[in-house]
Parts: structure tokens; C-alpha cells; sequence
């Protein structure tokens, strides 16, 4: 199912499962401390994704296991308040 404007679905999602986050910001140190501190003692995996054309932005793919939706909405919004992230998908 593609969602846009006009969808007013959501679509069906069964936890657990596996979610991904791209995170961006201006210091790649900065971002991979946010990673951490957000995630916690939680397993995820951090990658570098790219940088970029300019090399001010540098962004990353996070991913780990959420168990209800509830948590990956926290996951998001303390991601998307820390003070080194710049950008959050």
C-alpha cells in the first residue's frame, strides 16, 4: 500500500518487528552519541548511509526491534528533540 494525502489508512503493522530510522545531522560523532543515547542498552545497528554533496550533513540508518507502536513513536520523538539531529525519516 503507498500512503500519501489522499490515504487515510495506516497500514497494518505487526510488532515486533525490525524498524529502520535515517537520522541526519552536522557532526558524525554528534549523530552516533544521539544514537546511542536515545537507544540506550537497546540492541540496534548504526550505519553510516552517506554524506552530503557539501559534507555539512552526514546521515545514518538505525535500526533495531520495536515491540509495539508506542515505542517506536518514543524512539522517534526523542530522536527527533535531541539537539544533534538535524533531520529524522
Amino acid at each position: 500500500m503507498i500512503l500519501d494525502k489522499k490515504t487515510k489508512e495506516k497500514p497494518d503493522i505487526k510488532y515486533p518487528t525490525q524498524w529502520s530510522f535515517t537520522i541526519i545531522g552536522k557532526d558524525k560523532q554528534k549523530v552516533q552519541d544521539a544514537i546511542k543515547t536515545v537507544m540506550g542498552d537497546k540492541e540496534h545497528s548504526c550505519k553510516f548511509s552517506k554524506s552530503s554533496k557539501g559534507g555539512k550533513f552526514h546521515s545514518y540508518n538505525a535500526k533495531c526491534e520495536v515491540k509495539s507502536e508506542q515505542e517506536r513513536d518514543n524512539i522517534y520523538k526523542e530522536l527527533q528533540k535531541h539537539e544533534d539531529v538535524d533531520y529524522l525519516f
